[in-house]
């Protein structure tokens, strides 16, 4: 992803495992964006943290030190997941454990989808499909979009940002 673009971003948890069930992992994932947002390494314009993946739209503002903000984004809840894991539930470490030379553990797959957004209609659509994504039959996590809380889709319909987290997508198309 490239500094001053904007992206559809899709990132999966390894092997599609639900770890993003437990509100406490999905604080960790609100945390660190809206640590990078303060520090004005990306700007949020929609998202939905759903069971097993999340959807973003956002733009890298600025390199966070020598990295991507979305790379640090990764290591940082990579760490804190590691941790959380170690204190509430030890045994489900042995799911994301991957040795290889760089890491003894992996919660993150491989090379998240990044597509570039280069309009506001094409905008406009992601943000409909991140906002549907709760009501989808194999979830039905709520019956209106508005009603789920680890989403932009409230903020979209009443103005508010309970996380002080987003930029309206219309101030930048």
């Amino acid at each position: 992803m490239n500094i001053d673009e904007v992206y559809f971003w899709t990132n999966t948890i390894k092997d599609w495992k639900h770890l993003l069930e437990n509100d406490s992992f999905k604080g960790i994932i609100m945390d660190q964006l809206l640590w990078l947002k303060e520090r004005n390494k990306v700007a949020v314009y929609g998202f939905v943290i759903m069971p097993n993946h999340m959807h973003i739209i956002w733009e890298m503002l600025d390199m966070n030190g020598k990295e991507k903000p979305y790379a640090s984004f990764n290591k940082w809840t990579s760490s804190q997941f590691l941790k959380k894991l170690r204190v509430s539930n030890p045994e489900k470490i042995t799911q994301h454990i991957e040795r290889s030379v760089d890491r003894n553990h992996r919660f993150w797959q491989r090379d998240a989808l990044a597509i570039p957004m280069n309009s506001k209609l094409v905008v406009e659509q992601k943000l409909e499909y991140i906002h549907s994504n709760p009501l989808q039959g194999h979830w039905s996590l709520v019956s209106s979009p508005e009603d789920y809380k680890w989403s932009s889709a409230g903020f979209y319909q009443t103005g508010q940002d309970d996380f002080n987290l987003l930029t309206h997508y219309m101030n930048r198309f």
